[in-house]
């Protein structure tokens, strides 16, 4: 009884969460499928069409090829940013003046808006005033906008300035929950600190990291606002992400319906992705270990 008491609580605090869960996240995804599975003439009269827009969709060589741009865009991204965000979190003091500072400065690119922070690394690259370009242009080599190479080099650079900080920040706060013990005993057996970082800071790192991976490839993967403002996709089609073919598709073009089913494979990509992460980062009950 007492059990029962407490769970329906619970749910009752949790009612007003849900509920505005539900009016924010199901009803457009709601609505997104129903687009996805009729055609519109204008004058809100939807014909159903079934599956139409997703087999269109699935045989289309431009949306595969914008899935894989945004895949290894994301793929980067993790292979830079979690070694980079571990090694500046190993290097950090544990407290200080100096911590403090590192952190806040950390946190500041975090806090800036995606579209402050496109237009500001487009200001940075702009030849001829660009700090970038003629920081660059000083030690004789040329940005070149034109090039593929440039360009992903660039962003990637501009998403590793943006985010790299949550990595950092995540590991730091795991890194201070290890016991002293832990390293004094390892200071005792005389360990390297390869040893140390192996048997001692990566096991205790391992859910930070899968949280971290999560949270950095599912933001990665749908980036759309800063490749826009400084790409524009280009050159060519080389940063048009799958984010950018569904703007185009469904704003642009005002395709609802093959938008609506490109939204859905989307979603469904990324809640894939999701559940995996989440079957790491939350272990069954029968395999639970202490953290």
């Amino acid at each position: 009884m007492h059990n029962f008491h407490t769970t329906r609580t619970a749910w009752l605090y949790l009612a007003p969460a849900l509920l505005v869960l539900a009016m924010a996240g199901l009803l457009p995804i709601g609505f997104v499928a129903f687009y996805s599975l009729h055609d519109t003439f204008g004058g809100n009269v939807f014909i159903w069409v079934g599956t139409d827009w997703f087999q269109q969709v699935l045989g289309s060589a431009e949306f595969y090829d914008a899935i894989l741009r945004s895949l290894g865009f994301a793929m980067l991204v993790l292979a830079v940013q979690i070694p980079l965000g571990i090694y500046l979190a190993l290097r950090m003091p544990r407290s200080g003046a100096l911590t403090t500072l590192v952190i806040v400065l950390l946190s500041i690119p975090m806090l800036t808006p995606t579209i402050v922070v496109g237009y500001l690394w487009k200001a940075m690259i702009q030849p001829g005033t660009g700090l970038l370009y003629q920081s660059l242009l000083s030690i004789g080599i040329t940005l070149d906008m034109n090039s593929v190479v440039w360009t992903w080099a660039i962003l990637l650079l501009m998403d590793t300035w943006h985010w790299t900080g949550l990595v950092v920040l995540l590991c730091y706060a795991r890194l201070r929950t290890i016991p002293a013990a832990h390293y004094q005993a390892a200071a005792i057996d005389s360990a390297s600190s390869r040893a140390v970082f192996r048997y001692i800071q990566l096991p205790r790192l391992k859910l930070v990291l899968a949280i971290a991976v999560l949270l950095r490839f599912m933001d990665s993967f749908t980036l759309y606002t800063e490749p826009y403002v400084i790409t524009r996709g280009g050159p060519g089609v080389s940063t048009t992400f799958l984010s950018h073919e569904l703007v185009q598709t469904g704003l642009i073009q005002f395709d609802l319906g093959m938008a609506g089913a490109m939204a859905v494979i989307y979603f469904l990509i990324a809640l894939i992705v999701s559940a995996c992460f989440y079957q790491l980062i939350v272990p069954t009950k029968g395999n639970r270990s202490n953290p």
